[in-house]
């Protein structure tokens, strides 16, 4: 057994130590584990969550009504016909995104726990969120970063997130792209005895619930409703999962989840030769898809973030559109915001026209924009690595080929990805870790669960696996 191979075998270990949780105690099952009791099992209560946020100045963002977006959507709509667009303005929150919610818990329950330091694993804002909470609360913090091709060639967006970590006075460690990331970051973890303010723990996904909560409670003290629809922009899952969850608590059980991703089909995210022919680093389908149907591929034994257990609708949207929105959103509403929250806003355009004048629907979050995460700086290292920027039709963009920016505003349209496929997918991926071709009657519930379908439905699909049930 090779260093790598040894180290990973110790994962569970690794993480029993550096975030407290005791994952054996939820499996139940031969695939099936208890993930509300691994919820629930969270100390602190919705309320007790929006406290612990409130003392370090996270939560409670406007949500503002996009206007000018919402009129030049009826002006374009096939029937003149469009919601009203409202945003959670997210970068509000101190280090300027919504991950600063999970970051509050986590690096909390960290110094209660008496941990000496905090680490995170991302290429993306987390790292941002985990440091900036860090700071505000007096703890050590480690950000591991994804950042570079072979070449130490890093994206303008990723390199601005890493400045922005050392800023908060966190340290740094730099990583080319593939699975070096995992490996030093459990090796980190050991070393150092820091808690693991992990993207896909419980903690993580409780501190994300108090912005669903807020979205129906401002929505109702507004305009006397819930939304009909959520627009949120989805990677690795937790965004989706803690705000549907927020919302189910708050009763807006009838407001649709619509998850959206930027459409990177074709590149692979671990490739080093890919890394840098893609303009976005989080929202997109290279993590989207993954994620949705295979959760548990993170640095934690038993990931709290479940996307297919809330989704409604998943739907993706193209670099270009998401370039062109992040314009429109400056130069009609007054707002420059970075790419990830302008993902759901693309998207949001689109659907939107689906719906009546008197219906409401939110994009769940904005974040901040720097000069690294600026669509210029983007488009510009697009070109060096060579991208065409083309203004068009979208639907003509190839990813790691081209990038087209709509020449007209009707062109704006979002690709319905094939939620029963993607159930279907997760099921595969469930079925390819049994020892032997039987579950029991408990997997056969957590399954339903885990894709909103039936018993009846899931009991056919493992016959046809020639899965046994005892």
């Amino acid at each position: 057994m090779n260093k790598y191979e040894e180290l990973m075998a110790r994962k569970n270990e690794i993480m029993l130590k550096s975030v407290g949780i005791d994952f054996d105690k939820y499996e139940t099952g031969r695939l099936s584990f208890d993930y509300e009791k691994l919820m629930g099992d969270v100390e602190y209560s919705l309320e007790e969550i929006k406290k612990i946020q409130k003392e370090v100045g996270v939560g409670n963002t406007p949500l503002l009504e996009l206007r000018n977006i919402t009129k030049l959507a009826r002006k374009v709509s096939k029937t003149g016909k469009s919601a009203r667009i409202f945003v959670k303005d997210e970068s509000c929150n101190p280090s300027g995104s919504f991950k600063d919610r999970r970051a509050s818990i986590s690096v909390y329950n960290a110094i209660k726990k008496g941990y000496k330091g905090v680490a995170a694993a991302t290429s993306g804002n987390y790292g941002a969120a985990v440091a900036s909470q860090a700071n505000i609360r007096g703890i050590k913090c480690i950000i591991a970063n994804e950042c570079y091709d072979s070449r130490k060639i890093g994206q303008p967006e990723i390199l601005e997130k890493g400045r922005k970590c050392e800023g908060y006075g966190s340290e740094v460690v730099r990583l080319t792209v593939g699975p070096e990331l995992f490996y030093v970051f459990l090796k980190l973890l050991e070393e150092t005895g820091y808690y693991n303010a992990s993207l896909y723990s419980s903690y993580g996904i409780s501190g994300i619930e108090t912005l669903g909560y807020e979205i129906a409670e401002q929505c109702r003290q507004r305009l006397g409703k819930d939304p009909k629809a959520v627009i949120i922009s989805h990677a690795g899952g937790g965004n989706v999962t803690g705000t549907a969850r927020g919302l189910i608590k708050a009763g807006a059980n009838e407001t649709k989840i619509i998850g959206a991703s930027v459409d990177l089909s074709g590149l692979h995210m671990a490739s080093d030769v890919d890394f840098n022919k893609k303009s976005f680093t989080t929202s997109h389908t290279g993590f989207g898809i993954p994620f949705a149907t295979y959760p548990d591929r993170s640095d934690v034994p038993r990931s709290a973030a479940r996307p297919l257990r809330y989704l409604d609708r998943y739907v993706t949207i193209s670099q270009g559109e998401v370039f062109w929105m992040t314009e429109i959103l400056a130069q009609l509403e007054g707002m420059e915001r970075g790419p990830a929250g302008n993902t759901s806003l693309a998207a949001a355009f689109a659907i939107a026209q689906q719906y009546e004048d008197e219906d409401v629907i939110v994009v769940q979050e904005t974040e901040y924009t720097g000069a690294g995460k600026h669509i210029l700086s983007q488009l510009n290292f697009a070109k060096e690595n060579g991208i065409h920027i083309l203004l068009g039709d979208p639907k003509d963009q190839i990813p790691g080929k081209n990038i087209v920016l709509p020449s007209h505003p009707n062109l704006v349209s979002v690709k319905d990805e094939n939620m029963d496929q993607l159930r279907k997918s997760y099921l595969k991926n469930s079925i390819k870790k049994l020892k032997e071709n039987i579950v029991n009657k408990v997997d056969i519930e957590f399954l339903a669960e885990e894709t909103k379908k039936s018993k009846g439905q899931i009991c056919k699909i493992l016959e046809e696996n020639n899965i046994s049930i005892k």
